[in-house]
């Protein structure tokens, strides 16, 4: 496997990015039930047609020359699969990130969380022009995508699918930027119990 392609997803997808903690230990946090490895196109295609299932990856550079674990699934978007980000990163004692995007409704959302604190927030749907989640400021990567760096009546705010992966880029990993890229091994496949 060793041979084998990364495959990106980002598109209509929810994902997590966690720092300094293998797959193993994201599902466990997930309270996942750990199917075993699975080939790299198996397990995004697993994680965009199922809703419960998510593919985690071996931990991957990305920013901050930082190892980043993607976690991803339909599972990450549901109600029954709601990600308590800051939940999750007190659990992991790390940082962990979330991401979602569904240009179909234009749902955007990005959060982080550092050691069980919430440190940023937003979420936008497109669909109806609102902003859903506004916590802490926007940094310089959000503001490149064109949030106002305070949110107030006379704020226009519009963010697409590539405003989330230019955040994801600047904060952890733009998943849509794996595919064809040697993988380091293969990605593990959790479950709901």
């Amino acid at each position: 496997m060793g041979e084998e392609a990364m495959v990106g997803f980002g598109g209509k997808q929810a994902w997590l990015a966690v720092v300094g903690r293998d797959a193993t230990a994201v599902l466990e946090a997930l309270d996942l039930e750990d199917l075993g490895e699975v080939p790299w196109r198996d397990g995004i295609d697993l994680a965009y047609l199922t809703d419960d299932r998510v593919a985690v990856t071996p931990p991957l550079p990305g920013a901050r020359d930082t190892p980043w674990t993607l976690a991803t699934g339909r599972l990450l978007l549901s109600p029954a699969g709601t990600t308590d980000v800051t939940a999750l990163s007190a659990r992991l004692q790390t940082e962990v990130q979330f991401f979602a995007t569904h240009r179909v409704t234009e749902l955007h959302r990005w959060q982080r969380a550092v050691d069980g604190e919430l440190i940023r927030a937003f979420g936008y749907v497109g669909q109806t022009g609102d902003v859903t989640t506004w916590h802490g400021e926007p940094g310089p990567a959000e503001r490149d995508a064109g949030l106002p760096a305070q949110l107030d009546d006379d704020s226009t705010v519009l963010v697409n699918e590539k405003d989330v992966l230019k955040v994801a880029n600047a904060w952890s990993i733009d998943p849509t930027t794996l595919t064809g890229r040697p993988a380091s091994g293969p990605l593990r496949l959790g479950a709901t119990h």
